[in-house]
């Protein structure tokens, strides 16, 4: 109604990795939960992970009542998880109890009924101060009733008792080929839960699905979910969606000449592809990016599927990559996967446990290739892994043994780097080329380059494009040292062009100091021509100049004497 307040189910959570995210948030407080599952499915691990968990992380006392196991097989079948229920008992937080649903204590007044077993059920809440509860399994404890029309009378009541002792319940049932035994449990519970172990093609998965939860959204889709020494783990598919930030920071890539194809590396919490056949260079790339991560001071996970942590390391030295000091300091982890030891969905949910307790910064999984199953499987599972990658901020490199321009798997448009690395054979040799093929946000190279692996570490060179097409290899060393020897000779011919011209200008400017000098020559000799026809000149003169005054001087004055 408009203006009522929302009412929301209170939630206990369970404390186990990533079921409470597909829960969404876990199961409801003081009410009953049915966990249904055919033999060995987990339910009863389930179940006392449960009760572990309340007790140990969020002091709540716990109550385990078996209708089958004895209270030692418990303890020992639990101190193989680590958990210590002796120490849990011998603390008050968790109560173990041992019912034998004998006709003969559930019978009253000629017939059968659960008022004893409530009595002794609230005696052992009481006891401890339970807020948590575990029937386990409830087949045992209406086996005893023969009428069917009873036995769902009990069972509502026995659920109804329950919730008014207001304890978070979790009941197992069995389940057989669809259908829970009786039919009833799964309409008086508040949520149910369905665990299912398959084999296909002789690989075991596990899957968990949530039937129902009443009045609280939850996730409707199978989740894998693994069982391991720490317990039970789910993936939770939930957390797959679009809403990851895209950063601006890049990381390198541990190859010098590689980040400059990429104009810096690759972007932080993107996903990057190296696609190739065998022996191109591959894993050699995600150890390069390993150690760069790890040289930054940040955690790398390395999921290796083909090669064990120790055969990796050896071939990483080969080429100058020394990753064993890494391994000791924690920053870089192997995690080890066998394609064939379990199903695809087992996988997911040991990735998903494995990055939740190292915390990386940076995931490399060699190779994906390496997943068995049917390709729309396969695509599936690897999109959720990278999904689960970008939803966590990580930064993965994805190795896929395939053709360069094809990955074999149709996740090309999840991929936001794609290089491609191959191996070329010409002139009787092999050798290794590497390409961006994309790389979503920023300007990279278009170019081929060769793929040098060396043993002091590996090397990206331009390779020789020429009228044969691009030359690598022995090729290339060839035609860069023809281009060498066709630029020295005509470096040479320059050079003697340039010594012959100033040979020239020499012998000019000598002809001109020649010319200059014989034309000085003839002018100092015209300037003493012109000197000396002056001279005489002015003798002349002068000379005349005598003769008129001594004519002059013997004029009439001499006569008259």
């Amino acid at each position: 109604m408009d203006g009522a307040a929302a009412v929301t189910v209170e939630k206990a959570p369970t404390g186990i990795t990533g079921l409470d995210e597909v829960l969404g948030g876990g199961l409801p407080v003081s009410r009953v939960t049915l966990v249904c599952g055919g033999p060995g499915a987990g339910k009863t691990l389930l179940a006392m992970q449960f009760l572990v968990s309340g007790a140990r992380e969020l002091n709540e006392p716990g109550l385990f009542v078996s209708f089958d196991e004895l209270s030692g097989e418990l303890v020992a079948n639990s101190a193989s998880l680590g958990w210590d229920l002796g120490e849990l008992v011998g603390d008050g937080r968790l109560a173990l109890e041992e019912v034998r649903a004998a006709r003969a204590e559930l019978t009253e007044a000629g017939t059968y009924d659960l008022e004893a077993l409530f009595v002794r059920l609230a005696h052992a809440i009481d006891a401890v101060g339970a807020k948590r509860v575990v029937l386990d399994t409830i087949e045992t404890l209406f086996g005893a009733f023969p009428d069917e029309a009873l036995l769902r009378g009990e069972l509502r009541r026995l659920f109804g008792w329950l919730k008014e002792r207001g304890v978070t319940t979790v009941v197992t049932a069995e389940r057989g080929d669809g259908t829970l035994r009786y039919g009833m449990e799964e309409y008086v519970s508040d949520c149910v839960i369905l665990l299912d172990h398959r084999v296909r093609d002789e690989a075991s998965t596990r899957r968990l699905r949530i039937v129902k939860y009443r009045g609280s959204a939850h996730g409707s889709n199978e989740y894998p979910f693994m069982i391991d020494t720490d317990g039970l783990s789910v993936f939770p598919l939930t957390s797959v969606s679009l809403a990851h930030k895209a950063s601006e920071e890049r990381v390198e890539t541990g190859v010098y000449r590689l980040d400059e194809m990429l104009g810096g590396g690759y972007y932080r919490a993107s996903t990057a592809l190296v696609a190739g056949g065998p022996g191109a260079g591959k894993t050699t790339l995600a150890g390069a990016f390993a150690r760069a991560c790890c040289a930054r001071g940040e955690r790398c996970l390395y999921i290796a599927m083909e090669e064990s942590p120790s055969q990796v390391l050896r071939n990483m030295r080969s080429v100058g990559l020394d990753l064993e000091p890494l391994v000791h300091q924690g920053l870089l982890r192997f995690f080890t996967l066998r394609a064939t030891q379990s199903g695809l969905d087992t996988h997911l949910a040991a990735i998903h446990r494995a990055v939740t307790d190292f915390a990386p910064a940076v995931v490399v999984l060699d190779p994906i290739s390496a997943f068995g199953g049917q390709a729309l499987e396969v695509e599936a599972a690897v999109t959720r892994l990278i999904d689960f990658f970008k939803g966590e901020g990580l930064t993965a490199l994805l190795t896929v043994l395939s053709e360069p321009d094809d990955p074999g798997l149709r996740i090309s448009s999840l991929i936001d780097t794609w290089l491609s690395v191959t191996n070329i054979e010409l002139l009787g040799e092999h050798n290794r080329a590497i390409s961006v093929l994309k790389s979503r946000g920023m300007a990279h190279s278009n170019q081929v380059r060769e793929f040098v692996l060396r043993d002091d570490g590996i090397d990206i060179v331009d390779a020789f494009a020429g009228q044969e097409g691009v030359l690598l290899g022995t090729a290339r060393l060839v035609a860069e040292a023809r281009v060498r020897t066709t630029a020295l000779e005509k470096q040479r011919e320059l050079e003697a062009r340039g010594r012959r011209l100033e040979h020239r200008q020499a012998a000019l400017r000598a002809q001109i100091a020649a010319l200059e000098a014989e034309l000085a020559a003839d002018t100092a000799a015209e300037e003493v021509e012109d000197q000396e026809a002056e001279s005489r000149e002015l003798i002349l003169l002068q000379t005349a100049h005598g003769r008129a005054l001594s004519r002059g001087g013997a004029g009439p004055g001499a006569e008259s004497q």
